[in-house]
């Protein structure tokens, strides 16, 4: 019988770990309790690779090897075992993971995906490779509304990968842009991965779904700016969608009005609610038709009147309870003497002094905030007033507003009102008859899903609510539209529920085998020997990342990052220390990393979730081959993260901090 080649790849990194570990065993001398947790480690791999269930292998060889560690005492192995058992039971954290995998497959079951990437495709018709980058679009919001790769995936696959293929694009292309979106969902949050990794590192879930969100839009815009590059340089690779595939079809009274559906949509409803043309078209239609015509006028006009008012709010007062700051001037106790002051023989001996405030530091006075206490620089000038008998008072700024005054705008709101309305003015002098049946159709299938993804994430990262809370709100939210949209049946609650239940065991399960394994790694002194290990390398910090992320990428073609996350960040989590890297910024290059591995052949996953729903004549080599570029620009992302940590870190610094 012959071997398909990724088996052989498979007995072949089997046997290199294999070889590798008796090699250790028999170089080390003497062998010690770290060198067995070495080839208990090793042994885990080869027997998940081997096809034994993760979690109960994980608690096998936890228990065997914690009983030898033991000296064959069952007693204290069954006391490991369940305290480490316990310790994953109460951890919060994982509630939440039942309620978000609930939430995703309640969406993914309101079909809402084909209306989303139908309206997409529509609203970018003249953008160059218009189908790929409606595509990505609708997985990364389908992924920040899941959190479901291999759902996405195969959605994806068989919804939009017929439509590219029969407009004339690159199988690699098509396969490539359905891959790599569909794979967002690992990073994007509410990721899963991002809970799993929290819950082990120890890391606020919290702040990890804060730091992923700028680095998975930007992963997301390199992906879409890929596409739209090569289907510039490459037209025949994705081609410009026909006439047919841009048309939108009209209803019999937006015909009335428009025949061909390219008339100014605001100046012609006007015009027939005046009576020209109301005899043709209903009135109810016409005001309808203007009112949502007119939906981002009435929201811009919202949003700007509560910006000016949190902008404006007046300052509160604080009651300080009669306590007075430390330094403030213009007190009254610097009239009555009653306060403390320099001494005058430091002033005239030349003693200490405070410096000179120009050149100085120096506070920033607030602008239209609370006004703060005078600067270090301003000391000498009032303590030269009170040594002349006369106790001046600092005037304070002409900028400055006392408590219960309104403030002024700021220049930034004016500047961003601007932009909103010159924006405003162009979406109206563009909005046709067919762009306003567009924006009908985004309604009803893109802003549900934004309306559930802000109330979910929006409460998390602005501290309304904690990450099990805001899964539950999610939950109800993926009911209720399932609901809207008339899909809520026995069978989908059904499937949901089973699923659910389904995944939430494996996770669950994971932990407690995660967690008997670590006890028994560390027991055994294995994550010691690890540690000195490496710190006898002397890495440098980039050197370490390096090393760690090269380990993580490799270990992501046998393995899934569910048992890369629960059994090698525990080793790795340790050593963060020893080399100043921040487990949160960690956590985010891991997940980019692991995003990369899911990619990469020859056991890339999503390559096989697109092969089992692709026509017959889709070949799992073409898949490969669109999935590498955007591998590629994922290890620019990993690159770009690294260098600009910001990207990752300035949203909890701002949030948190």
């Amino acid at each position: 019988m012959k071997l398909r080649k990724e088996l052989w790849f498979g007995f072949t990194l089997m046997a290199i770990i294999g070889v590798g570990a008796v090699g250790m065993l028999l170089a080390a001398d003497p062998i010690t309790n770290g060198h067995i947790g070495l080839l208990m480690l090793s042994l885990v791999v080869v027997a998940i690779m081997l096809g034994f269930p993760t979690a109960f292998t994980l608690m096998g060889m936890g228990m065997i090897f914690t009983w030898l560690a033991y000296d064959r005492d069952g007693t204290r192995t069954l006391d490991l075992m369940v305290q480490s058992a316990f310790k994953v039971m109460g951890n919060d954290v994982l509630i939440s993971i039942p309620l978000f995998v609930f939430m995703g497959y309640l969406v993914e079951r309101a079909n809402l995906i084909e209306k989303l990437f139908r309206s997409l495709h529509l609203a970018l018709a003249r953008v160059p490779g218009a189908l790929a980058v409606a595509t990505l679009v609708t997985c990364a919001v389908f992924a920040t509304a899941t959190g479901i790769v291999g759902a996405v995936v195969t959605l994806m696959g068989l919804l939009a990968l017929p439509q590219m293929l029969k407009g004339g694009y690159s199988v690699p292309l098509s396969a490539g842009a359905i891959t790599a979106g569909g794979c967002l969902g690992i990073l994007i949050p509410p990721s899963v991965l991002l809970i799993v990794y929290g819950a082990t590192a120890g890391v606020s879930v919290v702040q990890l779904y804060a730091g992923a969100f700028f680095p998975g839009i930007m992963l997301a815009g390199l992906y879409i700016l890929y596409v739209i590059i090569v289907a510039k340089l490459r037209p025949d690779w994705a081609p410009p969608l026909s006439a047919e595939g841009r048309q939108v079809p009209l209803s019999a009274p937006t015909r009335q009005l428009s025949a061909d559906g390219v008339r100014r949509a605001v100046p012609a409803l006007l015009s027939a609610l005046k009576g020209r043309r109301n005899q043709a078209v209903p009135t109810g239609f016409l005001l309808k038709e203007l009112f949502i015509a007119l939906l981002p006028l009435l929201l811009f006009v919202v949003v700007a009147l509560m910006s000016y008012r949190a902008v404006t709010a007046p300052v509160v007062a604080v009651d300080t309870g009669g306590m007075e700051e430390i330094g403030a001037s213009g007190s009254s106790r610097d009239e009555s003497g009653g306060g403390l002051a320099e001494p005058e023989a430091a002033a005239a001996e030349g003693g200490l002094s405070e410096p000179p405030a120009e050149g100085g530091l120096a506070e920033p006075r607030a602008e239209g905030g609370v006004t703060e206490p005078p600067a270090q620089g301003e000391a000498p000038a009032a303590a030269a007033a009170s040594a002349g008998g006369a106790a001046t008072s600092v005037p304070a700024p002409a900028a400055a507003t006392t408590p219960g005054e309104a403030r002024p705008a700021p220049t930034g709101y004016w500047v961003g009102l601007a932009a909103g309305a010159l924006a405003l003015v162009a979406y109206y002098a563009l909005l046709s008859f067919n762009r306003l049946e567009v924006f009908k159709m985004l309604l009803t299938s893109f802003f549900p899903l934004l309306v559930l993804i802000l109330a979910v994430l929006g409460s998390i990262v602005f501290g309304l609510a904690t990450p099990t809370e805001a899964a539950a709100v999610g939950a109800l939210g993926g009911f209720l539209l399932a609901i809207a949209y008339r899909q809520l049946t026995f069978s989908v609650v059904k499937e949901s529920v089973f699923l659910t239940a389904k995944t939430s065991a494996m996770v669950c399960w994971l932990f407690v085998g995660s967690a008997i394994f670590s006890a028994a790694f560390a027991l055994l002194g294995g994550q010691e020997l690890v540690e000195r290990w490496v710190l006898g390398m002397n890495l440098s910090k980039t050197e370490f990342l390096i090393l760690s992320q090269v380990i993580i990428f490799v270990l992501g073609w046998p393995l899934e990052w569910t048992e890369i996350i629960v059994i090698f960040m525990p080793i790795f989590i340790p050593l963060l220390d020893n080399f100043g890297v921040d487990p949160l910024f960690f956590g985010l290059l891991v997940a980019l990393n692991l995003q990369t591995a899911f990619l990469s052949p020859p056991v890339a996953m999503a390559a096989f979730y697109l092969k089992g729903v692709s026509p017959p004549h889709v070949t799992l080599n073409q898949i490969f081959g669109g999935m590498l570029p955007f591998m590629g620009i994922q290890v620019l992302a990993i690159v770009l993260l690294y260098v600009f940590p910001e990207i990752g870190l300035w949203l909890p610094q701002v949030l948190y901090k």
